[in-house]
């Protein structure tokens, strides 16, 4: 069985470069805070951090416990390793909220594109539901007197919506 593949259109191709464009704005924008937030929380969360951290505090354990007959410099609690931890853990989450802050703006501008593009293809679809049931009622098919069209043909109020629902879904 022979599977054909479909290759994206011009208009798909159009739209991909309108979106990677914004995209680039978007990151070309960024303040120096949050363009230092992303590469910090980048860095963070890769595995060679993750197993630079594991080394280096694991070294610091075995050091300070006196294990390999070394003099500690932090022995055990380990206070002075403990402020060190807290430190970052403050300014690492510091970073990230940071981030998730840009990230959140992103996703919300990118909520209000979609909802737009959507309330613009909703009106075309009840404008060509008004233009094909009046081709029906031209030519006389059965189909003009469809009740289902009637009720689609009427614009849809997203404030209605929203209000309906409220009212509906559980709290």
């Amino acid at each position: 069985m022979r599977i054909e593949t479909c290759l994206p259109s011009e208009t798909s191709i159009r739209n991909i470069r309108a979106i990677s464009e914004l995209e680039e704005t978007h990151l070309a924008e960024r303040t120096w805070a949050e363009r230092l937030s992303d590469v910090v929380t980048r860095w963070a969360g890769s595995p060679l951090s993750i197993l630079l951290h594991g080394l280096w505090f694991g070294g610091w354990i075995v050091w300070n416990s006196s294990i390999l007959g070394f003099a500690p410099f932090d022995p055990f609690p380990f206070g002075f390793m403990t402020v060190i931890v807290s430190l970052e853990a403050i300014f690492l989450a510091l970073f990230i909220l940071k981030s998730q802050n840009t990230m959140q703006r992103q996703a919300d501008a990118r909520a209000h594109l979609d909802l737009q593009i959507n309330l613009l293809a909703e009106a075309e679809a009840t404008k060509m539901l008004s233009m094909l049931q009046g081709l029906c009622e031209h030519f006389n098919l059965d189909q003009s007197q469809d009740v289902e069209v009637e009720d689609l043909k009427t614009a849809t109020d997203p404030e209605s919506l929203v209000i309906a629902i409220k009212e509906t879904m559980p709290q």
